[in-house]
Formats: C-alpha cells, structure tokens, sequence
C-alpha cells in the first residue's frame, strides 16, 4: 500500500480533526501519539508491550542509529521495524535536533537559559561545541567516541532510506529562542535550501530503490515564535511535494497553540502535520485544537524511569514514602497491564529496591496514559465533545496532583 492520508471529522469551533494515514505497514488513525524507540527500543519497553498499551506507530531516532549500530546493519536486518520486531508503521526523525542539541551539550532538552550569549556561543557548560553548521550541512563529533561524522540533507536521506521507516523528515537547522531575529531569518533560508535538497534526494533514491515500500517524506518546519517566519516556512514547503509535514522548533509552552495554528493554517489539508516533541496533556489538546495530528515525545519513559507516574489527578512520583503501603492500582480506572497486575507499594518497593522492573512498568502505564488519552480525543472530535473532555480532564489533572 502507498503513502495516502485522508481526513474524516473536523470541528467548527477549532483546527481539531480526525484521519487515517495509510503506510505500507498500516494505518494510524489520528490524532495520535507516536512513542518514541530512539535506539530502535521504546527504552525498558518490549514491541509487544507498546503495542498492546495501544500505540499505533514509534518513532526512531537516525543520528543515534546512525552512529550505533550504523544504518548499513539496520539496513540489513530488515530496516528499523524488522530489526527492532515491530511489525506496524515507523517514523525516523532526520538527526538534525540530535547533531545540534548534542552537539551544543544539552542531551535531550534546548538551553532556555543562555540569555547574553552570541548565536554561535550557546553551548552547556563545561562542554565543547560539537557541531558546527554551514550552508552544505553540519560537521560535528560523536558523543559517544568523539569520532567526526558530517550530515548534509543527502546524507541524512541516504541514512533514512537505509533505515527504512514508513515516515522520514527532512533535515533542517534546530534554531532556539535564544538565538536572535537575523540568525531565525538566515537559519530558515539554510532550512528551506535544505529541503529542496531532500526532496531531490529523497526522489532520486525512491526510483533507485523502487522495489521497496514507498518513504513517505515530511518537510520540517522552524521559525521560533515569529509569526511571519513560521507563515513563510509553511508557504515555502507546502510547494516542494512533500507527503506531510513536520512542526519543529523550539516553541514557548504558554503559545504552542497559537503557534501551531499559524503553520496550520498555511499548511495543505490534505496532508498530515506532525508536532515534534511533545506529550503533556494540556500541549495535547492546545495541539490538536491548532489542527496538529501526530506527536511524538520521549518523556513518558523517561520521567517514568524516575519514578514518575502519570495519573487522571496529575503526576506523582511513587517513590514518595506515602506509597509504601498503598496497595491502589497507580491510576484508579486505567486499564494498563501494571495498573491491572500491581499495586502502587509494590512498584514502590521495586523502585526503592532499584530493580529493573521498576522502569518497565512504569513506562508501561505511563506510555497507555498518554495513548488513551489521545485515543479519548480522537473520539470526542468524532462525538463533538472535544471542549467539554478538554475542561474535564485539564480540571481533573492540573487541579490536583
């Protein structure tokens, strides 16, 4: 089957819609929420498992298996679902976030804190810089050995094509709200030569390889907060034939709706529109509200493997020692296999015992968290009743923990 996406309800009051994107491994119905196997594993996490907690589709992460194993392997282990035994649609992301924020020292979030600091100067502290872009691409150091490695667009749609995902992105340049109006304006022109340069790529390889299932291929978008540079990158690559599109960035919380809105707006509706990054309830709805579809996001397993549990009344870490002897499931109602096997004082123990298992079932009930939420969603736009489980459960969340 091909790459196609079709919508179905939309509502009057919002951007919100529901879909189905069809890939050559299957359908997922949106909007909904993409768990992220960064190292082709969703991390403490079997395929099984992330699959019966009901996602749809994972995404994986093509700078880190760039590096580790290498795409040539993952190539021939079968491309990234094969490899890693999951037998429904992929989503490889292009390792730009990956080269920059690593690069720059961050691990896995943007400096907010940077303020004073010129464009080329945003580095963590006590770190090196470890990539350095120019107008052809970034050549930047390992984190693992140090070892040099350079990405342009070609080369980050070679590595995709290896990995074989049903959904690939385009390589673009990560800009965050730090770096100033004129570095913003000169990034995007970078990103959307960038992106003409995918799409040439990304068409000569489909024909070169034309015996496998189609690569659906999504532009990615950038443009901080500004408003005319997010309208302008929408209008530049809605033109190029790309199968989707990526919102990307760093976006400040409090405007994400907004902002998402403007890109939406711009942005064929006949294409899908992913939002890179993120997974809290209240960024959901804002999101899906602006008429974004898919999302994906690594903090329910990593909060998870701290403890951290996601429930209806908000979050909570079990590791508290008022959980010692509750024996409540971790979220009263959530039909998850650790909230229907185990208790809060025994997830309690493992965790305090630092047995591995601890991870896993935390990530296990916070990753179906999230998912059925989404899946709540999607019903409500289909029920005309977005706005009023919107109220019900940002009360209910936000209200108390």
């Amino acid at each position: 089957m091909s790459f196609r996406f079709e919508t179905h309800a939309h509502l009057a009051e919002n951007a919100a819609r529901t879909g189905t994107i069809h890939t050559p491994h299957g359908n997922i119905q949106t909007p909904a929420f993409i768990p992220v196997a960064t190292k082709a594993a969703v991390k403490a996490v079997l395929p099984e498992a992330i699959g019966a907690a009901g996602a749809q589709a994972v995404l994986a992460n093509a700078y880190h298996l760039y590096l580790q194993p290498g795409a040539d392997i993952v190539e021939e282990g079968g491309g990234v679902g094969h490899f890693m035994g999951w037998d429904g649609p992929t989503f490889t992301d292009s390792g730009g976030f990956q080269v920059l924020s690593l690069g720059a020292g961050f691990k896995k979030v943007l400096a907010m804190d940077t303020e004073g600091l010129g464009d080329d100067e945003i580095v963590a502290e006590n770190k090196e810089r470890l990539a350095q872009v120019d107008d052809d691409g970034v050549t930047f150091k390992s984190h693992l050995n140090g070892s040099l490695h350079r990405f342009t667009p070609e080369v980050s749609m070679r590595i995709q094509h290896q990995l074989g995902a049903d959904i690939m992105f385009a390589f673009d340049e990560l800009t965050t709200l730090v770096n100033t109006r004129p570095y913003q304006e000169a990034s995007l022109e970078r990103t959307r030569l960038w992106a003409e340069r995918c799409v040439a790529e990304h068409r000569r390889l489909t024909e070169e390889r034309s015996g496998r299932p189609y690569q659906a291929l999504f532009g990615v978008l950038q443009g901080a907060n500004y408003e005319d540079l997010r309208r302008k990158a929408a209008r530049d690559l809605r033109e190029m034939g790309f199968d989707g599109f990526g919102l990307g960035g760093a976006i400040e919380k409090p405007r994400l709706g907004e902002i998402v809105g403007w890109m939406a707006a711009e942005l064929p509706q006949d294409k899908p529109r992913h939002l890179l990054g993120i997974s809290e309830p209240d960024d959901l709805f804002a999101a899906v509200a602006a008429g974004a579809d898919t999302f994906d996001c690594v903090s329910p397993t990593r909060v998870a493997r701290n403890a951290a549990i996601y429930s209806r009344f908000g979050r909570y870490n079990v590791n508290a020692a008022r959980f010692r002897r509750d024996f409540s499931p971790l979220d009263e109602g959530c039909d998850c296999y650790t909230c229907a096997h185990v208790t809060r004082a025994y997830l309690h123990h493992l965790f305090k015992a630092k047995e591995i298992n601890a991870s896993t079932l935390a990530s296990i009930h916070n990753e179906r968290f999230i998912l059925r939420l989404v899946d709540e969603i999607r019903a409500s736009i289909e029920g005309g009743y977005f706005e009023e489980l919107r109220a019900e459960r940002m009360a209910a969340y936000y209200g108390r923990a």
